[in-house]
Formats: structure tokens, C-alpha cells, sequence
């Protein structure tokens, strides 16, 4: 199962890349930002999709969206390597939402 492996992965890169880049290349002040709090609510889905759970695939593609859209404006909003870090999120939640999507294309379809 191939889109297990992918999103289960991709993930867990995401959640570690929103960590990493709001702790240390993008604080508001020196120290940390409140921002790192978003790798928090990434860990919500984290126990459903490491257990397939449907449900949990279902609104989880709903939150990832909301982290697109976050990587897309910071992408052309910022400058330096917070527009590489913005270009991994939207790459990471690029392929979250096609695995989740394949896996359900194939479940309709099978």
C-alpha cells in the first residue's frame, strides 16, 4: 500500500519541518514562536493514519489544505530559506493529499 507509506511519511516530514522552521530559521522573536504550535496540531491526525483509520483520512486531507495554502503564501511572501522551507510544505502536503487521494480513487473504484 503505497499510499499509506506516502502520507503516513509525509506527514511526519511535515511535522518535523513546521517544528524546525518555526524554532530556529523563522522566530518572531528571539528564542521561538507561537507559530511552532502548528506542528502541534499536526500531531492530532498522526495516530489515525499511522493505523489507516478512514475517518481520520477523510478530515485530516481537510486540515493539510490549510497548510498548503499557509506554504503557498509564504512561499512568495518571504525571502531566503523560509521560501525553501515554504516550497517543502507545499510539496509535503502535495503529496499528502495524493496519496490520500489515490487511496480513496482506488477504493471507489476497485
Amino acid at each position: 500500500m503505497a499510499h499509506n507509506f506516502f502520507a503516513k511519511y509525509s506527514l511526519i516530514f511535515l511535522i518535523f519541518l513546521s517544528f524546525i522552521w518555526e524554532a530556529f530559521f523563522n522566530p518572531l522573536r528571539d528564542g521561538s514562536s507561537w507559530l511552532i504550535l502548528k506542528s502541534v496540531i499536526l500531531l492530532f491526525p498522526l495516530r489515525g493514519i499511522l493505523k489507516n483509520n478512514i475517518y481520520t483520512l477523510k478530515w485530516s486531507g481537510m486540515l493539510i489544505i490549510l497548510f498548503f495554502i499557509e506554504g503557498v503564501v509564504r512561499f512568495y511572501s518571504e525571502r531566503g530559506i523560509s521560501q525553501w522551507f515554504a516550497l517543502a510544505e507545499i510539496i509535503l502536503t502535495v503529496i499528502f493529499l495524493v496519496s490520500i487521494g489515490n487511496f480513496f480513487w482506488k477504493k471507489k473504484y476497485k
